[in-house]
């Protein structure tokens, strides 16, 4: 007697105060097919309105496409301070709208989901996005930040968190995985 692995469907997102790629996928034991991808654009608002349109344009995306767990890359610190903590912002909004829908998020380092996807951390976007459309079949190389979102989701599948395993490297905290 042969039990049918139900399929997983994995939102990957790649943060973004201007544009935030999304991803996703769907996970059937080590099979991994792609569901959609694309890009939420913030406009050149205020800072409160720009946060506004990634927390409704993300609750859309997850209505619409339905995904049981979020992969979210973990930020950066760059050399402009204020940069970081817009984008961190923008990350938080994020994972708000992610919450609100009731799905577990994990965090992942781009540092991992470079090695998950290509097998080397520090990989040119280039890279993740030849690498991306390979293991999804996919007709046409995706955007940068839609291929970085997908990847995310790639990863996530990869770390055995999709099914509950226990993933390398990565704890839960406060509901969150990290």
């Amino acid at each position: 007697m042969s039990t049918a692995i139900a399929p997983l469907r994995i939102l990957g997102i790649d943060p973004g105060l201007r544009v935030t790629g999304f991803g996703v996928i769907e996970q059937t034991g080590q099979q991994l097919t792609y569901i959609t991808s694309g890009c939420i654009r913030s406009g050149t608002g205020s800072l409160p309105q720009r946060i506004k349109v990634l927390y409704a344009g993300m609750q859309e995306v997850i209505a619409t496409f339905k995904p049981q767990c979020v992969a979210i890359e973990i930020v950066f610190v760059n050399v402009n301070p204020q940069s970081t903590l817009l984008l961190g912002q923008a990350r938080g909004a994020l994972i708000a709208a992610s919450v609100a829908g009731d799905l577990e998020v994990a965090e992942y380092t781009a540092l991992q989901v470079k090695q998950a996807v290509v097998g080397a951390g520090k990989a040119a976007k280039s890279q993740v996005q030849a690498m991306v459309r390979r293991l999804l079949r996919l007709p046409g190389e995706p955007s940068a930040d839609a291929a970085d979102a997908l990847a995310c989701a790639i990863c996530h599948a990869h770390s055995g968190q999709g099914y509950g395993g226990v993933g390398v490297g990565l704890r839960r905290r406060g509901g969150r995985l990290r």
